[in-house]
């Protein structure tokens, strides 16, 4: 039996024995947490000792929503233009060449994190940078892209293709030619057919394994494992049947816009369970879009655009039939259904569903997640909790942004813009608050940083060069909240609280060190955290 003893500052999250000074572990699991002195006499002669001093030991950090072979894929697959900080379309143009001059021998190039902005740029722009191979440019959100000519013609976009999705989502020009631009529906069409094989999966999930471990994170949840190549479930469970995935992911299937067979969906997504789901890849449910994002007009809103009368955004799951029958499908399994709900409307569409669907199961446990929660109304905060469902909030998006705050006041108003991304409320209401970063959609999986701005609501001085200024504070929340929102709160939601979430007798030992005592230490102090260690199974995967 191995045994591993280790020793700091423990902050278990287990309210019977909230702080300790020592853990032994057996086998990866915990043995014991209490004393150095206990732990000591209970150790073997020949345990590994990892002592950690003054610094503070944390659960493992666990990420709720986020996109595993994305990551890694943006990591090292694509040009990164996240590099040029906001948008700036020159510097782009220096980061795409510079990748396709590095990488001769490929036959197709991608480029993410663009940041849209008022200035428009069609197929030309990708044109004058590659002219002989498809170029395609993609948001950093990951719900709009463009394509040059040569990825057009590979996608087979063209009048027709823009007739049939319609002209919101496929821009065509004065002649009624598609000029690159797609958005939502196209983009997660074409997104899968990207030319991938499973071993560059493989490559792409073990780079992200390595910056989630690197940040702090021990347990994940992918929000749509096949939304960017259908092999990737394949992917993970070679990685695990080969002893090389760590990273435990707890993944929600993708399941397509108003899809014609709800239960033929959740009859597929438990047969992919059964065959390959494991120790650390493992199938939890199912994932759907119900809208896109209020900066591309494509957040579905509980009113109309202000600069767009008589659209509300784009409704991309909207058959209520449907979403019931799927939530009770999924029910029958065990497993539950995570949305994409990003505009007010979306929410509560999704809350409707799901209060129908509990009178069918009359489970109100069955914690289905909606994510993200841009705008959500007093009464939607209040039917969260009710129903049982998990709110996924994203504490880093909750500054105002010079630039990204105006154009979303002229968008949806300023009122509601200033009530934007609501935490407490959730909290008070008695729901189940988790965290999210939507990485790398969202380029922020910082876990010092979400405790900041869920308190302060704003970012530390030296991030964006301190440009940006709280927002709706009285949405705040507690330190303790926060390490809930990213630790046992998590393990509720994948329906491992049992074995994940806090430092108990029991549980597997996951662990993460940090120099700072999140919960006492000045803020500003906070902000500035440094990672010691990220501790897997009672062994040590990342040492700074």
């Amino acid at each position: 039996m191995k045994q591993t003893l280790i020793f700091g500052n423990i902050i278990t999250m287990d309210e019977k024995k909230p702080f300790a000074k020592a853990a032994l572990v057996k086998d990866g699991v915990f043995a014991y947490i209490g004393s150095a002195e206990e732990a000591k006499r209970l150790a073997s002669k020949d345990a590994q000792v990892l002592d950690y001093g003054d610094n503070y030991i944390y659960p493992g950090f666990l990420e709720s929503h986020c996109h595993g072979h994305l990551a890694g894929y943006r990591a090292i697959g694509q040009a990164d233009l996240t590099q040029a900080g906001l948008t700036d379309y020159p510097k782009y143009r220096e980061i795409m060449k510079e990748f396709i001059a590095k990488n001769p021998q490929r036959d197709f190039y991608l480029a993410s994190g663009w940041v849209e902005n008022d200035e428009y740029v069609s197929k030309t722009y990708l044109d004058e940078i590659c002219s002989d191979k498809p170029l395609i440019m993609q948001t950093g959100g990951g719900h709009s892209m463009l394509l040059n000519t040569k990825a057009m013609e590979w996608a087979g976009i063209d009048a027709e293709y823009a007739k049939k999705w319609g002209y919101d989502l496929v821009h065509v020009d004065k002649d009624g030619e598609p000029d690159g631009y797609i958005c939502e529906g196209p983009v997660f069409e074409i997104v899968p057919k990207l030319p991938t094989s499973v071993e560059d999966i493989k490559e792409y999930l073990l780079a992200w394994q390595d910056k989630a471990f690197k940040t702090g994170f021990t347990a994940v949840g992918d929000a749509g494992a096949e939304i960017v190549h259908r092999t990737a479930p394949q992917a993970y469970y070679e990685l695990e049947q080969e002893g090389k995935l760590k990273l435990r992911t707890y993944a929600w299937m993708y399941v397509t816009d108003n899809t014609a067979d709800p239960k033929a969906e959740i009859a597929r997504i438990a047969a992919e369970r059964a065959k390959m789901s494991g120790e650390y890849f493992h199938i939890i449910g199912a994932k759907a879009f119900l809208d896109g994002v209020t900066e591309a007009h494509t957040g579905w809103q509980n009113q109309d655009y202000l600069d767009q009368p008589g659209y509300h955004g784009a409704e991309r799951f909207n058959d209520h039939d449907k979403m019931v029958q799927l939530i009770v499908e999924a029910d029958k399994e065990g497993m539950s259904v995570h949305v994409h709900s990003e505009g007010g409307g979306a929410t509560h569409y999704m809350l409707g569903c799901i209060e129908d669907a509990e009178k069918i199961t009359g489970n109100l446990d069955q914690r289905n997640v909606l994510a993200h929660l841009h705008f959500v109304t007093d009464e939607d905060v209040r039917r969260m909790a009710v129903t049982g469902s998990v709110p996924a909030v994203p504490p880093l998006w909750t500054p105002k942004a010079p630039g990204f705050y105006e154009q979303e006041a002229s968008y949806v108003g300023q009122e509601l813009t200033d009530q934007a991304y609501p935490i407490k409320s959730f909290y008070d209401a008695g729901a189940n608050v988790v965290f999210h970063s939507d990485y790398p959609v969202s380029s922020m999986m910082d876990i010092k940083l979400s405790i900041y701005t869920a308190e302060k609501r704003n970012y530390p001085k030296e991030v964006l060069g301190g440009i940006t200024s709280p927002r709706n504070v009285k949405e705040a929340i507690t330190r303790e909240q926060s390490l809930r929102a990213m630790t046992i709160n998590v393990a509720r939601l994948f329906h491992q609280e049992h074995r994940l979430g806090s430092i108990e007798f029991g549980k597997i030992a996951n662990m993460t060190v940090f120099d700072c005592d999140f919960l006492h230490d000045d803020i500003e102090k906070v902000g500035h955290a440094n990672i010691v260690a990220t501790i897997v199974d009672g062994e040590e995967v990342y040492k700074a």
